[in-house]
């Protein structure tokens, strides 16, 4: 276990490793060089268990690859994991994954991770995909979807492999250093023994005065420094014995697009102008090393961002790019095409064409979805529109949507609602662009209900040739939308009902119950009103 300066939560995390039982010999707890009183609970934890080891590093190493070494180095047991301070093991992860590596002889045991959002509670799988069943994969090569995950903790490992093949993170101050040992563990062709069982617990902390490497994403340095992980490691794949390391390279340029990509896109919206032009140039630079089988390999919502970054030497349609990099994805209006019917990105860049649109199941296209809700007294009324896309959505034929409101920290539906798809007035378009036709459907929402918190909308879109599509809605700003309004609470006597477009641009619902919920709402606002103010 490694940490530094965390000495409020790393005593959760070494209990929670000592509670896995006799099978943990050693918990050894690497200290990189802390200024709080680390070093005090670590001493006192290890007085309590004999188990604990303590090694106090004299300087600070500026990552986690040295002093996770430093732990690999001073392992004397047959197999190691690595844990971090402000996360936990839950009960039995360790001997699920001593059990399949024993059972199968494999240097490699893998199992799932959950990112449990704190306070919330609330728990989101990592790469579930990976993890459904137990399985044995023989060689990496023959699951090339392996190198999504990039994590180095949910795994258990033969600390005689990592020696023999001498696979180390990177030293000093390197971030994603996750990214390039794992490359390192995959190149060296172990046996991989997957359960299905969660096996580490990732916390999460958005509202921590400091946020973690990963939730730290304003500066450009840390795409940087992302991109530069992700180029080690697909050498380190590409470089490997073989044929198969090709294949994990590609797969593993792949995810970028799909994953990392998306992701920074999303925020770019976000970001001053300054960092836009840096992120521009630097992307466009290192997908300039990527082969036309890498982004044919990536899935299409990604691959279209790539072609997009590539077509462009400066920045441009970053609304419509954030809502492509969505999940789901959105293609927002206007839908362009060649003289011979070729979709494209738009007639600026007719370079970047969207054939996939003409051919992929409507269940994967990219439908965009406007969506308007204007609380008022006794609920709310929710007005989506369905855009065209290029012929599909008429030959599908638009039937019904299905409306949920769910809450986001909790997960739970609240409300379920259905309503019926009606033709809209054409909208018209520019030359060259195809058919501006929509459908509407409105929804009666009883808001009143609602508990406090941020409701989220899915929908599912249904059709008459028996497909459906599982969608969001891009939430429309303008005048009288999107804003704060007073309605009688049945249960709460009043409740203040804030529609509001996500990062992603989605439509979501904020929601604060009584008069001191109001209150509280409106005292917040004046604050910062106040405090803008008094920074001019």
């Amino acid at each position: 276990m490694i940490g530094y300066n965390d000495a409020d939560h790393l005593a959760d995390a070494v209990r929670s490793a000592l509670a896995q039982g006799p099978a943990v010999r050693e918990v050894i707890a690497v200290d990189d060089c802390s200024t709080d009183h680390s070093g005090e609970v670590l001493a006192a934890l290890a007085q309590e268990d004999r188990r604990v080891r303590v090694i106090l590093r004299a300087t600070n190493s500026g990552g986690c690859g040295s002093p996770r070494n430093d732990g690999i180095d001073a392992a004397s047991c047959a197999y190691l994991m690595f844990l971090d301070s402000d996360d936990v093991l839950p009960p039995g992860a360790v001997d699920a994954l001593l059990g399949a590596a024993r059972r199968h002889g494999a240097q490699v045991a893998s199992g799932l991770c959950v990112r449990r959002e704190l306070p919330s509670g609330r728990e989101v799988p990592w790469q579930p995909e990976l993890y459904r069943k137990a399985q044995l994969i023989g060689s990496p090569e023959l699951r090339p979807r392996l190198v999504h995950d990039t994590l180095c903790v949910n795994k258990l490992y033969r600390t005689a492999f990592l020696r023999e093949h001498a696979i180390r993170f990177p030293e000093g101050r390197f971030i994603y250093e996750d990214f390039v040992f794992t490359a390192r563990v995959l190149a060296a062709a172990p046996r991989l023994a997957l359960v299905p069982d969660t096996v580490y617990v990732w916390h999460v902390r958005r509202a921590a005065a400091k946020l973690s490497i990963s939730l730290d994403r304003s500066g450009i340095a840390n795409w940087q420094a992302r991109m530069e992980a992700h180029r080690q490691s697909v050498e380190i794949l590409r470089d490997a014995r073989g044929t198969g390391g090709k294949r994990l390279a590609r797969a593993a340029r792949a995810k970028f697009i799909d994953h990392g990509l998306r992701m920074y896109t999303r925020e770019l919206t976000s970001r001053g102008a300054e960092y836009r032009r840096e992120w521009w140039a630097c992307t466009r630079a290192y997908l300039e090393t990527f082969d036309a089988a890498d982004l044919d390999a990536a899935p299409a919502p990604g691959r279209v961002i790539a072609r997009v970054v590539l077509a462009s030497d400066e920045p441009r349609d970053l609304n419509r790019l954030k809502q492509v990099a969505a999940r789901p994805a959105r293609l927002a209006p206007p839908y362009p095409q060649r003289a011979d019917g070729t979709p494209v990105w738009s007639a600026d860049l007719p370079q970047v064409t969207l054939e996939h649109l003409l051919v992929r199941p409507i269940r994967l296209l990219p439908l965009a979805v406007d969506g308007e809700l204007r609380p008022r007294a006794g609920g709310g009324r929710l007005t989506l529109r369905l855009h065209e896309l290029y012929g599909r959505v008429a030959d599908a034929g638009p039937a019904t949507v299905d409306v949920e409101i769910v809450h986001r920290e909790s997960g739970r539906p609240w409300l379920r609602r259905t309503a019926a798809f009606r033709p809209a007035a054409d909208q018209g378009t520019p030359d060259g662009e195809t058919s501006g036709a929509t459908w509407t459907a409105t929804v009666l929402l009883d808001l009143a209900s609602l508990d406090s918190g941020v409701w989220d909308v899915r929908l599912r879109l249904c059709f008459a040739d028996g497909t459906s599509r599982d969608s969001t809605a891009h939430a429309l700003a303008g005048p009288g939308l999107l804003r704060r309004t007073v309605v009688p609470g049945g249960r709460h006597g009043v409740l203040l009902i804030q529609p509001y477009a996500t990062a992603a641009g989605n439509l979501s619902v904020r929601v604060a119950p009584g008069v001191r919920g109001v209150a509280g709402v409106v005292k917040r606002r004046l604050s910062r009103v106040a405090h803008r103010v008094g920074g001019r």
